[in-house]
């Protein structure tokens, strides 16, 4: 069994383009990819938007992942969400994609905030940053901490979902 990505040292193929600070939510991110991989394979479609016991469907986890990945990094660029952000938000739950389609666009949204997280300077971290329509505070690092934690937290429950739905 393979290690996990963050106990294999160094991205290779992208090392030498990545500050290190900003390597780990890398590692979160090829976690994610490796885990969605093994674990949503062979999930039907028609399985993949059932809630089950009133949970949230393994479609709306994906959705979610996609959606909140975009939206931390556009706070992490300082910039305000846009309506079309507000409107995928307000979709997530909509069984409106299927596996496939979920699955590029999380991982179009996780190599998109890579690209941009390669520009965060190691003297950036601690600059301010708000949240939300309240403009909650927060900093460059607490965005990176927080979409690789919150990232985390869906890609479990996509797991126990997806195992779920195919132990039955």
């Amino acid at each position: 069994m393979e290690a996990e990505p963050w106990l294999r040292g160094a991205i290779e193929q992208v090392a030498e383009q990545i500050p290190a600070h900003v390597m780990p939510v890398f590692f979160s991110f090829a976690q994610v990819r490796e885990d969605l991989a093994k674990h949503t394979a062979g999930i039907s479609g028609d399985a993949l938007w059932c809630e089950m016991a009133g949970r949230h469907s393994l479609g709306y986890h994906l959705k979610h992942i996609a959606g909140s990945v975009d939206r931390l990094t556009t706070y992490l660029s300082g910039r305000r969400l846009s309506e079309e952000q507000f409107e995928f938000l307000r979709s997530e739950h909509k069984a409106d994609a299927s596996l496939d389609d979920l699955l590029a666009l999380v991982h179009q949204n996780l190599h998109e905030a890579e690209q941009q997280m390669r520009q965060v300077k190691v003297e950036a971290l601690f600059e301010a940053r708000t949240v939300g329509r309240q403009e909650l505070p927060t900093t460059v690092l607490g965005l990176l901490v927080h979409v690789c934690e919150h990232t985390q937290r869906h890609l479990g429950q996509a797991i126990l979902i997806s195992r779920l739905l195919r132990d039955g």
